[in-house]
């Protein structure tokens, strides 16, 4: 089977390559060469905000990974300054992440692809990234894929948008298509930084202690695409870690910074995730392998 790869020389790129090389055709495509250990690869120069370019992309190929995004809020009050000062349009994230991901689809349908599997993100709930000052709703510990969504930035709101606009094309044109949620990819390094520098908690963090080792998120985007045709037709699933970045236990971390959420959180064990990953790990049997508690970062 022929996939292509989007956003291949992005950070999660190597590593889906590395987790799908040795079993199927690949092609990959990003507006910049990958590294040079993919070199023996087909790649297409492309931009996903040019319909040409992802016409060009995906041709002869069965199934896509969807990886190429813009992995922030460029518009952010926040954020927006710097980006200029980089030269980043202030509409990059909404092209990008809505525009493009529209316009990889219908090259899809045009192609006859059957199956695509999109990096989302846990941001689609919207806990993150928080312009107006309120606090996200959390209704329940841990969240799972059926907790409600409220993103006030254009990042978590593409990431959000772009679940439905997944689901849009399962319901009109039969591609089956699924979206990862993942949480603060770690590759290796960043899981040896995280055990060097470990520190107790100075607060609560909107972003609920979680993260994902890089490896992690390549074999549920492989496990999905592998179990496209026995899963429904689309679906959403939360892909972290079971385990949070913090040296305290979870229910300790609710108690001393977040008491209103400590209804909530009495029953979770020891450093439970603030969200749970049951979903996918039911549905295509995926585990997480790694871990930032050991000093290399690479297996519980």
């Amino acid at each position: 089977m022929k996939v292509l790869i989007t956003g291949a020389s992005g950070r999660l790129g190597p590593y889906v390559i590395r987790e799908l090389r040795e079993r199927y055709d690949l092609v990959l495509t990003s507006r910049r060469p990958p590294d040079e250990e993919f070199s023996d690869l087909p790649w297409i120069q492309a931009d996903l905000n040019r319909y040409e370019d992802c016409q060009e992309a995906v041709k002869g190929v069965q199934a896509i990974q969807h990886l190429g995004a813009q992995p922030n809020p460029v518009d952010h009050p926040n954020i927006r300054p710097r980006a200029e000062e980089q030269g980043v349009p202030f509409d990059a994230t909404f092209r990008t992440n809505m525009l493009g991901t529209y316009y990889l689809m219908q090259a899809a349908v045009e192609e006859g692809v059957s199956s695509v599997v999109l990096c989302g993100s846990n941001c689609a709930l919207g806990h993150g990234f928080r312009i107006s000052g309120n606090p996200f709703p959390i209704d329940y510990l841990p969240i799972d894929e059926n907790h409600p969504c409220y993103p006030e930035d254009s990042y978590s709101y593409s990431k959000n948008a772009g679940e439905d606009l997944m689901a849009m094309y399962a319901r009109a044109y039969g591609i089956r298509t699924s979206v990862t949620r993942p949480a603060g990819i770690c590759p290796p390094e960043r899981r040896a930084q995280m055990n060097a520098n470990a520190r107790p908690a100075g607060g609560w963090t909107p972003w609920l202690y979680c993260w994902v080792g890089s490896e992690d998120v390549a074999s549920a985007h492989r496990l999905l695409m592998e179990a496209a045709d026995e899963l429904p037709p689309y679906g959403a699933y939360f892909v972290n870690a079971d385990d949070t970045s913090a040296l305290e236990p979870s229910a300790e971390l609710v108690e001393r910074f977040n008491p209103d959420l400590e209804p909530l959180a009495r029953h979770m064990e020891g450093h439970e995730s603030f969200i749970k990953c049951d979903l996918i790990k039911r549905m295509v049997g995926w585990t997480h392998t790694t871990s930032w508690r050991d000093a290399q970062g690479t297996g519980e």
